[in-house]
């Protein structure tokens, strides 16, 4: 039989593994009665883990939520997947919480086997994050917007659009969707009485949730492709359909989904969906993807290409 204290941290990575267990398969498992059972889920209460129990022969313990953070138990892989996180959220696009990623950083590497801390180490030797030059979302505000999705609750900010001017927006906010280095709200907007994706940096300083509403369906089951697409084209006023001799999957490990969205045709050619402020930064783009295209829309993109071609041809001569 393993000592208490043993027995202790094997029972609560049983709990960590699974939240509700029978009594006698816990019983088993630790290979006690079930009176030393009870004894060892009240030294757990005693130590702040909230462990739930129910009477009866189908009776079991359930380690719920409590009011403090107890430690936790992480097995290698969990403790360096979260050491990486960690150390990829110090430099992240959310404001905010750089500062207590790097202290829980040090916590969890303090307390890092030398085995775990040797491959930790060296990943943070050969990954080297760019400089953060984009745009950044305050971490309180995605603790809002999350718990007012989580919650059904309505949500009214100050929103600045493309154009820079700010307006207040009332919304039914549903789910955030993460892209690159951008953060996407997508609500339903009630006075425009339609859906609307917002980005979560041009949100606020005005932030304040409002009166429970009733869900409704959402747009797409995909959320993540319907952001893809309203953010990469439907937004512009200029939007085209290339036919691309290459195959979508290639195509797809370098085309981010904020650039456009790929259709796969058949094994050899993609139908590419994209946008953009001007017919010349359309055509600019197209010249980046390095294969054979053909302009299927806007009949406008496919006269511009046309003129391009010819004062390119000038150019070569």
């Amino acid at each position: 039989m393993l000592q208490t204290s043993a027995r202790l941290l094997r029972l609560l990575s049983l709990f960590q593994a699974r939240r509700y267990w029978a009594g006698s398969e816990l019983s088993g498992r630790l290979e006690v009665t079930a009176r030393t059972l009870r004894r060892d889920v009240d030294r757990l209460r005693s130590l702040g883990y909230p462990v739930h129990s129910t009477s009866g022969t189908a009776g079991g313990y359930q380690l719920g939520a409590g009011a403090t953070l107890p430690p936790l138990l992480l097995d290698d892989e969990e403790a360096i997947a979260v050491a990486v996180g960690l150390r990829t959220a110090a430099n992240g696009s959310v404001s905010g919480i750089e500062e207590a990623s790097v202290r829980a950083l040090a916590k969890l590497e303090q307390v890092l086997p030398s085995r775990l801390r040797r491959r930790v180490t060296a990943l943070h030797a050969f990954i080297v994050p760019l400089s953060n030059t984009g745009p950044t979302v305050d971490a309180s505000a995605l603790t809002i917007i999350t718990g007012a999705c989580r919650d059904s609750e309505r949500l009214q900010f100050s929103y600045q659009g493309r154009n820079g001017a700010r307006g207040l927006r009332d919304v039914e906010p549903y789910r955030l969707v993460n892209t690159e280095r951008r953060w996407y709200l997508v609500a339903w907007d009630t006075s425009r009485k339609d859906w609307r994706t917002f980005r979560v940096d041009r949100v606020g300083p005005k932030l304040d949730t409002g009166p429970r509403f009733s869900p409704r369906k959402l747009p797409e089951a995909d959320v993540a492709a319907y952001v893809a697409r309203r953010v990469s084209f439907e937004q512009y006023p200029h939007r085209a359909r290339i036919l691309l001799h290459a195959p979508a999957g290639k195509l797809a490990e370098w085309v981010p989904p904020t650039a456009g969205l790929l259709e796969a045709v058949d094994q050899h050619t993609c139908l590419f969906h994209t946008g953009a402020p001007s017919l010349e930064i359309l055509a600019g783009h197209l010249g980046l993807f390095g294969v054979d295209f053909e302009v299927k829309e806007p009949p406008e993109l496919i006269d511009y290409v046309r003129k391009l071609a010819a004062r390119f041809g000038r150019a070569a001569r």
